[in-house]
């Protein structure tokens, strides 16, 4: 794991400070809200429905037990004893005072984070695999470059002013758990004749023009992947729209202009830029490789897993669903379900947080990861160690046994927060997992991503989920449109769009219908819904979904 140099305690102490006299000025009506808002923006702030929004970044999504601790600390100390953990990697506090706002960056700065970038039209966190270092599929870790990315983009004086927000994702493996396709620029660690580089996707994104982003170059040697990138962002920069901003996105520029036209602008700015950098780069990312480490893993018998998985079939269930497969033989990828039933997605109280802090630190060589799908990883568990954990998150509730199921859902937190949202989210995911955990159909049906959002914006993937939903508001009314068929992974595509809307009250008996199809039309019980739907089409879920139940209502 990175951590921060003299220089980085520095800058981000000196940005606190910065900000302090900010919130102190604004609270004593010096500055408006109008001229507030930029600067609270450049630091992570934002002002919901209710209250602020303080987002705090982490990188890459990777945490140890300190950290963790530190936002469990600041949850209850500052807060209303919980955090929620986003699609981006991140962790948002929904109730702060103002006031509070400045000890609360400093107290983050105790434990090396911050929330800089996390807001703004600028670069924002980085992200990557929540297996990274660890998944058994992997070419080569993904954060050293996500890190080598963030330390570039921070204050970068080119590109703290850009048309609108830009994202990029970095994985590891082939199959793609960071959504890459979906980003401003999306990256692939390769390999190619034994040397390691990037295949780099760019104009990816949801929202209210989603589009899966287009390979720009299939291979960027690892020494160039900096210059290349920026390169990347140089050209967009230039080129995007800022007299509409539903439009400045680099997805749009890519479309307008097409793929090899921007190919072409970015061949002759990297050709410019290249030279500048003089290898400064690799010697930074060659001490960043060595702060990511693999750790010393244990070789030692796993037959108290066998026993347990023999014997107990509760904590059967939970290993076939939230354990996924490692490199170092013995281990295994915890998965923590922050998806119990009836409860809001994304979200861990304080105690849980310490809870999964002092699991990291007893048993998964003090590594934490947050995931895009709004759960957290313990990415190197010894085999003999799962019983215990299983335990221990028991009495917790956080060792819900649904990773991948029909109520594993990414759900943004919608109109009961949101000052953009035109529907509630958090309500309508609720609804459908406690409907599904009645029905007892979870584990029948088997891979099914359902991604929930608010509002046109897209913050929880509705338009790349196999069942996505979309709220929005219809004269005063919440009406929630369908998406069949999303995905993704690296089959990345969007859903297609089933038609007209349902009401709040509509919505569970809608999503039931085409699970109750899906599961008639299926081939066979392997068959997922996403294979199923790829087979047939949308043509029988639409008759489902509308004929049936214009026949209940005619009864």
């Amino acid at each position: 794991m990175y951590n921060y140099t003299e220089f980085d305690a520095g800058f981000v102490a000196e940005r606190n400070i910065q900000f302090r006299h900010q919130v102190e000025r604004r609270i004593a009506g010096h500055l408006t809200e109008d001229e507030f808002k930029p600067l609270r923006l450049m630091n992570g702030l934002y002002l919901q429905l209710h209250a602020y929004m303080l987002r705090v970044a982490i990188p890459y999504g990777t945490l140890d037990a300190a950290k963790m601790r530190q936002l469990a600390f600041i949850a209850d100390r500052w807060d209303k004893g919980y955090g929620h953990f986003t699609t981006r990697q991140n962790i948002q506090y929904n109730w702060p005072k103002l006031s509070d706002v400045p000890d609360m960056l400093d107290a983050l700065a105790k434990v090396d984070m911050h929330a800089i970038q996390t807001s703004g039209n600028t670069i924002r966190n980085v992200t990557a695999d929540h297996f990274a270092g660890a998944a058994a599929d992997e070419v080569a870790d993904p954060r050293p470059v996500a890190e080598l990315l963030r330390q570039w983009s921070t204050d970068h004086p080119e590109f703290q002013f850009l048309p609108r927000k830009f994202k990029i994702a970095v994985t590891g493996s082939e199959n793609d758990r960071a959504v890459i396709k979906a980003h401003d620029i999306g990256l692939q660690i390769v390999e190619r004749n034994g040397e390691i580089g990037y295949r780099v996707i760019v104009g990816g994104g949801l929202g209210r023009t989603p589009m899966i982003g287009k390979v720009i170059n299939d291979f960027v040697a690892q020494e160039d992947l900096l210059p290349y990138v920026e390169a990347v962002v140089s050209v967009w920069n230039l080129l995007g729209r800022r007299d509409n901003k539903y439009k400045a996105r680099i997805k749009i520029t890519v479309h307008e202009h097409g793929i090899d036209d921007i190919r072409a602008r970015v061949e002759e700015r990297f050709n410019i830029i290249r030279p500048s950098f003089g290898g400064i780069d690799q010697k930074l990312f060659a001490e960043i490789k060595a702060a990511f480490a693999a750790p010393e893993f244990r070789d030692t018998p796993t037959a108290l897993y066998e026993t347990a998985y023999k014997t107990d079939p509760i904590f059967r269930s939970w290993a076939d669903t939230n354990l996924a497969e490692h490199r170092a033989p013995g281990y295994a990828i915890v998965q923590i379900s922050l998806k119990a039933h009836g409860e809001t997605p994304g979200d861990a109280s304080a105690e849980q947080m310490r809870v999964m802090a002092d699991l990291a630190e007893r048993y998964g060589h003090d590594e934490l990861r947050i995931s895009h799908e709004q759960n957290v990883i313990l990415p190197h568990v010894h085999k003999s160690d799962l019983p215990a954990i299983h335990g221990i998150l028991k009495k917790h509730g956080l060792a819900t046994a649904n990773i991948g199921l029909i109520s594993d859902i990414i759900a943004c937190p919608g109109m009961d927060y949101c000052a953009l949202a035109t529907a509630r989210s958090i309500p309508i995911a609720q609804e459908i997992a406690t409907r599904f955990d009645e029905l007892k159909l979870e584990h029948e049906i088997g891979d099914m991503k359902i991604k929930i959002s608010g509002c046109i914006n897209a913050c929880g993937h509705h338009h790349v989920g196999h069942i996505g939903i979309l709220g929005l508001d219809r004269a005063g009314v919440e009406n929630y449109q369908i998406t069949l068929g999303g995905d993704h992974t690296e089959n990345a595509r969007v859903g297609d769009r089933t038609g007209p809307g349902f009401s709040a009250d509509d919505i569970v008996p809608a999503i039931e219908r085409i699970v109750y199809a899906y599961l008639d039309l299926r081939s066979s019980a392997d068959e997922t819904f996403a294979q199923t739907y790829q087979r047939l089409g949308l043509a029988p879920f639409k008759s489902a979904l509308y004929d049936e139940a214009q026949a209940y209502a005619a009864q």
